[in-house]
């Protein structure tokens, strides 16, 4: 087998892309041209809030993916910028490409929850009551301020035209971060509703309709 045979083998194929391949297409796919750094700051102030917030490391690996297949193409700054900068822009095989993966019927699969805090709640047993109190209730601290930059970003993205569908995204990002807030709330709670350390104790369960009733 020749290197060039080994080499073709090796590419990755548009059925072998990751999502997160097609999250930095799809930041690609607005109106201009950017850079690796630009295409950060975008997914810092978007995808972050529903899906993924990219290492510059992990986006420049993307855009070589994607520029091998064909589905970015990059240019170099002219030489009245102050410092080269290489320009990112999606091609047209590549929107179609992104056009199709966004329109397919597979499975998109269930959301992945990994939530360090209800797994140290979980563990709090073997905790301090009132330090796993205060880790509850940072949280909720910290998922206000979250809050508040979904709300910001929800704001730019108003006044530009073209980011109708990332206003939608943005919005159930809201919703999720006041439900977060409101599940937090009820943990602390669900906290103070316990006995002293080493008591049995039973909390009033959640019906399926929303009142609580006894277990």
């Amino acid at each position: 087998m020749t290197s060039r045979q080994i080499s073709r083998k090796q590419d990755p194929g548009p059925d072998d892309l990751p999502p997160t391949a097609w999250a930095v297409l799809g930041l690609l796919s607005f109106p201009g041209e950017r850079t690796g750094y630009e295409l950060k700051k975008w997914a810092d102030a978007s995808l972050r809030f529903f899906y993924w917030s990219p290492a510059v490391s992990q986006i420049y690996a993307e855009l070589r993916r994607l520029e091998s297949l064909g589905y970015a193409a990059s240019r170099r700054s002219g030489p009245e910028e102050p410092r080269t900068k290489r320009q990112y822009a999606i091609t047209e095989e590549g929107r179609a490409a992104l056009a199709e993966w966004a329109d397919s019927a597979g499975d998109t699969g269930p959301p992945v929850l990994k939530h360090p805090l209800v797994l140290r709640v979980w563990l709090g047993h073997l905790a301090d009551p009132e330090r796993l109190r205060e880790r509850v209730e940072d949280h909720i601290a910290r998922t206000r301020g979250e809050l508040k930059e979904v709300r910001d970003a929800l704001a730019r993205a108003g006044g530009v035209a073209d980011w109708a569908h990332p206003q939608v995204a943005l919005r159930w990002s809201e919703r999720q971060h006041l439900a977060e807030l409101e599940l937090a709330e009820a943990m602390l709670a669900d906290l103070d509703g316990l006995g002293t350390p080493g008591t049995s104790t039973t909390l009033p369960r959640q019906s399926a309709r929303g009142p609580l009733t006894q277990g």
